[in-house]
């Protein structure tokens, strides 16, 4: 399946494009506000590389958020554009979701606290576990609010990963305690572990069309944490 993915949601701006034949092809770049003068170009190139037009896509995706309010926005617009102008269906995908199955697919650890700064003293916070499918699953929901409140896991041994880690990590390790004795510094969300979430996603049918393909901000939701 020809799968067009776009990641704009924090510092990174990131494509990744799968092909019938398995292979994947990407493009990645630490490029803190320059998303919306590379993302056409990273897509554009991915499919010259790949001997594409766009036509020949079967879908898109992105990174729905949570993430940069502007960041957001400029991958949803570039992605409602094109499916608009060529009848393609969506995928909008959890940003958090992309942070843990990075994890999974780089230590096989299968329960990931993601968390990514949200400025503000606060973290953008999901839980997720692995299926047996090996994708990785959303327990509870995901949720704003500062690092000494953060929704406590399940029980059992968790990773930490996201830019939430290296920024707040004292204040997480105060309230996670032993159920989270590491993290993975300097990671951020990347269209190649979007795709992963994408090829599921389109296999159960959970796309939308171009209008309802939105972003989430989670900071304009009211979210009740408890603690």
């Amino acid at each position: 399946m020809k799968l067009l993915v776009l990641d704009t949601s924090t510092e990174f701006c990131s494509c990744a494009l799968s092909l019938d034949d398995g292979r994947t092809l990407e493009r990645s770049l630490w490029a803190p506000r320059r998303h919306a003068d590379l993302i056409l170009e990273q897509a554009d190139e991915l499919l010259r590389e790949a001997g594409l037009t766009p036509a020949a896509l079967d879908g898109l995706a992105f990174g729905r958020g949570p993430g940069s309010f502007t960041g957001l926005r400029i991958a949803c617009g570039v992605v409602q554009g094109m499916a608009l102008g060529l009848g393609l269906p969506v995928a909008p995908l959890s940003s958090l979701a992309a942070l843990a199955q990075a994890a999974y697919a780089e230590t096989g650890a299968t329960a990931v606290l993601a968390a990514i700064d949200a400025r503000m003293g606060e973290v953008y916070w999901g839980a997720y576990q692995c299926s047996a499918q090996g994708v990785m699953t959303l327990i509870g929901e995901e949720c704003v609010c500062a690092p000494a409140a953060v929704p406590l896991p399940p029980a059992g041994a968790w990773l930490g990963s996201g830019s939430g880690w290296d920024s707040y990590h004292p204040l997480l390790q105060a309230r996670l305690g032993s159920c989270c004795p590491r993290y993975l510094p300097a990671h951020y969300p990347q269209a190649r572990d979007l795709l992963t979430l994408a090829k599921v996603a389109f296999a159960h049918q959970q796309v939308v069309p171009a209008e309802q393909a939105l972003p989430v901000y989670l900071r304009n939701q009211v979210t009740h944490v408890h603690v």
